[in-house]
């Protein structure tokens, strides 16, 4: 990898690992140390996913008009103020503000750092976005490692642990990501709408659009692991290490696996193949876990879920790339990840108010109609994109 990705690498590593102390934790710290229903907690973790949408959005545009460097530095600054904040005041109110304003400077550095990935390797395709996802992933078992065992002394760590690592995150950012901005590719690869030269931007956006409706009920689905198992895994008498321990798993795993991940995916290349195969693994775990009722259950579980989100999430990224008309990359992929992020808005509420309301099997079964969708959506995302190309005289790469 160039050297450039190989610094977004180090930096998101980082940067996931400080809030890979804290994420995993929210649902269980405002409904077991705050004494919060499932539902309250839910909304919280709503308003904080809902301004990691907006800062998706606005990190995306501010990628395609304005500085990289200076954006995504006003954006950890802002998470970093609340992040400290946070350390010292950590009570129901404050917790639930600063817990906002932390999700929209989080929300803002992600469109950024994938769209950057993307600039400065336009011709790596799936392994640029891949090494983002990767290092995100190294961070949540690093980070989900320490974490529990931290919490389990005392909550108080894991916000100041949450704030250091936001802290390293903003120097690393200040002192050699300015670089970065000089170095980034406007010649971006071409992509079949570009050689088409027919092709309207409205058709690409629509095609993302449908395609991402599938991946945001993987979201809401996928976000059931950190809000409603989480609680669920408590009790019955899991302890919060070993909760932790899962993410911790799920991380490691990711990252080794890569390997084996790069194998297939070189000789199965087709993204949306991907898709569909990662859709069927995760329908899998959540099978298991319907009927997991030991810490061990839940731990082969994870391992499936993980191999099913391996294959599937860089797809989604990369498929927004080769939609996107040039000047709009920061655009698509803030789009790509603000429906990924209403995914995890709309879950926790989701799941506690059928959880609490109804039952937590109930929810399972709901879970596997929602995990039929992305069958269709990615099946049909780029119909009406095939038929104006090849009117148009183009080939769909």
């Amino acid at each position: 990898m160039p050297k450039a990705i190989w610094l977004l690498v180090i930096a998101t590593t980082i940067n996931v690992t400080g809030g890979s102390f804290l994420w995993p934790l929210n649902t269980i710290y405002m409904h077991n140390e705050l004494g919060q229903s499932l539902a309250f907690a839910g909304f919280i973790l709503m308003l904080n996913q809902g301004a990691a949408v907006i800062g998706n959005l606005i990190g995306g545009m501010l990628f395609d008009r304005y500085s990289a460097y200076k954006s995504i530095l006003y954006a950890t600054l802002i998470a970093l103020i609340a992040a400290i904040i946070l350390s010292f005041n950590h009570s129901i109110i404050p917790y639930s503000i600063l817990l906002v304003i932390i999700g929209f400077g989080n929300g803002m550095t992600w469109p950024i750092m994938f769209a950057m990935a993307g600039s400065l390797w336009p011709d790596g395709g799936r392994k640029a976005f891949n090494a983002v996802y990767v290092a995100q992933n190294l961070g949540v078992a690093l980070g989900a490692t320490i974490g529990g065992y931290v919490a389990s002394i005392s909550f108080d760590y894991i916000f100041i642990a949450n704030a250091g690592f936001i802290a390293v995150f903003f120097f690393l950012i200040l002192f050699t990501f300015k670089k970065m901005d000089k170095a980034q590719n406007p010649q971006m690869h071409t992509t079949v709408l570009d050689q088409s030269g027919r092709m309207k931007n409205s058709s690409a956006l629509i095609a993302l659009f449908i395609l991402c409706s599938g991946f945001l009920f993987v979201h809401i689905t996928y976000s059931q692991w950190q809000t409603t198992i989480a609680s669920y895994t408590q009790d019955i008498g899991i302890p919060l290490e070993q909760y932790s321990t899962l993410w911790a798993l799920n991380g490691f795993l990711i990252v080794f696996s890569q390997p084996l991940i790069q194998w297939f995916t070189n000789r199965f290349t087709n993204s949306k193949h991907h898709i569909y195969i990662g859709t069927i693994i995760m329908i899998l775990s959540f099978l298991v876990v319907m009927n997991a009722s030991a810490f061990t259950m839940f731990a082969v579980a994870m391992i499936i879920l993980t191999v099913g989100e391996v294959l599937m999430w860089p797809a989604f990224p990369t498929l927004a790339n080769e939609l996107a008309p040039k000047g709009k990359e920061g655009f698509y992929q803030g789009l790509v990840n603000s429906i990924a992020t209403i995914g995890r808005m709309v879950g926790p509420v989701f799941g506690g108010f059928i959880v609490d309301f109804y039952n937590i099997e109930v929810l399972f079964f709901v879970i596997l109609g929602l995990l039929l969708i992305p069958f269709i959506t990615t099946k049909l995302y780029d119909r009406n994109v095939q038929q104006k190309t090849e009117q148009s005289g183009g080939g769909v790469s």
